[in-house]
């Protein structure tokens, strides 16, 4: 290794080993353990590669390369030849860690790293981590400082899913000065990260400033710590019952909406969980602090106030009584499009299209007309089947439930003269209906 000594080469010792078997997960599946090189997951990896039950489980390490110190390559090498030595499968993995998250650069590869992670795990496979009681700590610490709640306070779950498959914390109800006396037991060799001792990290001035204070005068209190985020992750076992009993309650049929009046009627602190376990069960980003109180105007009674909450790429929205939640598509096309309906047409994220295609020899304008395709401007008519008179489009629309945000996103087809033929797949003319009829042609709308 170059500048420095980035390898620890402790010699061998005998206190505090680790037990030589770590406690069995949960459930049944092939067994992929984070392997950074540092000192929690070196001891993580040797534990688990002496079990023949996890080696028949296929036990596989992923080294994720951040590229963010010039010696990350010597750092995979490292990875690469101790898992040689333990004779354990192993894939490096290659990431681009975002510089403008906003959350900062330590945040940001915390997201690349378990992306990775998320990538690489099969169908019903647990990916182990080296977390321990120390980290537990300071994850309590640091949720605490953000004036987070119970859930947050819960800090790490030792085992919960993740991905396609399952996460588990094997070491986190040990200390590390047990990993410590393990690798100096065993001789072992790890990698020491020179951005840990940066105290400009949060975590790393918890680490290196604070604890050895606290502890200097209370001796237990990472255990104490862990210890109260234990405490915390039972009540916050016991809200979640009730939150879901909560969330039934205000539940449309379609996952993404909830009742407006109903949520509304629910205690505040309530209304937040249930707020926050809806986002979460969508699968959007989780809602930022401001939310709860941002969203006030949306469930205020009166006459159908709308509005909208954005956060992270996703949005809340109200609509006829209705909280709509979901990812905020790019802006709607507006400049009109010539389309003989033969290829697919993408608009405003989505799809237009005419099935079946018409047959490759014929003349262009032997089956498909020529349409425009254009978004809605206002004071639209269309006249439907069966009707003899035309009718206002946004009418129609509303009547049949479509919300201003989808409205907005439809591709309206025209025929060269204006004549307004379909709004998407939900409303047909009188015309297009009867052409698509005779032409056995199906419009379908994607968005």
């Amino acid at each position: 290794m170059n500048k420095g000594e980035a390898v620890n080469r402790p010699e061998p010792s005998t206190s505090g080993a680790l037990p030589a078997a770590l406690p069995a997960p949960s459930c049944e599946g092939p067994m992929l353990v984070g392997y950074s090189g540092g000192l929690d997951s070196t001891v993580l990896l040797h534990l688990l590669a002496q079990s023949d039950q996890m080696r028949r489980r296929g036990l596989r390490a992923l080294h994720v390369h951040h590229g963010l110190h010039a010696d990350a390559d010597e750092w995979a090498r490292h990875c690469i030849d101790l898992c040689r030595e333990l004779d354990v499968p192993i894939d490096v993995v290659r990431v681009a860690v975002a510089g403008d998250t906003g959350d900062g650069l330590e945040a940001a590869a915390r997201d690349a790293r378990h992306a990775a992670f998320a990538e690489c795990l099969g169908e019903g496979a647990i990916l182990a981590l080296a977390h321990h009681r120390d980290d537990q700590a300071e994850t309590f610490l640091l949720r605490a400082l953000r004036a987070s709640g119970p859930d947050g306070l819960g800090a790490m779950r030792a085992w919960r899913r993740f991905g396609r498959g399952w996460m588990w914390r094997p070491l986190l109800e040990l200390p590390r000065q047990a990993l410590l006396a393990h690798a100096r037991a065993h001789g072992l060799r790890w990698i020491e990260d020179p951005s840990n001792a940066d105290d400009a990290h949060d975590r790393n001035f918890l680490r290196n400033k604070v604890m050895p204070l606290l502890q200097a005068r209370w001796p237990h209190a990472g255990a104490a710590f862990a210890q109260a985020a234990g405490l915390q992750r039972e009540a916050s076992a016991l809200l979640e019952e009730m939150d879901a009993q909560a969330l039934a309650m205000v539940r449309t049929v379609d996952p993404r909406c909830l009742h407006v009046a109903s949520l509304a009627a629910l205690p505040a602190p309530r209304r937040a969980r249930v707020l926050r376990r809806w986002v979460a069960e969508t699968g959007l980003p989780p809602l930022p602090a401001r939310a709860i109180a941002e969203l006030a105007p949306l469930l205020a009674a009166g006459p159908n106030p709308r509005g909208e909450f954005a956060w992270s790429g996703a949005a809340i929205r109200r609509w006829r009584g209705l909280l709509y939640a979901g990812l905020r598509p790019p802006p709607p096309d507006t400049a009109p499009r010539y389309w003989d309906g033969r290829a697919a047409l993408h608009w405003s994220g989505g799809e237009l299209s005419l099935t079946p295609p018409g047959p490759a020899g014929e003349p262009r304008d032997a089956i498909t007309p020529r349409f425009v395709v254009r978004s809605r401007q206002g004071g639209e008519r269309i006249t439907l089947p069966g009707r003899r008179h035309s009718h206002a489009l946004k009418h129609v629309l509303q009547d049949l439930g479509v919300p201003p945000w989808s409205r907005e996103r439809l591709p309206l087809l025209f025929d060269p003269e204006g004549e307004l033929l379909a709004a998407g797949d939900l409303v047909l003319s009188a015309r297009f209906d009867a052409w698509s009829r005779n032409t056995g042609r199906r419009l379908s709308w994607r968005g």
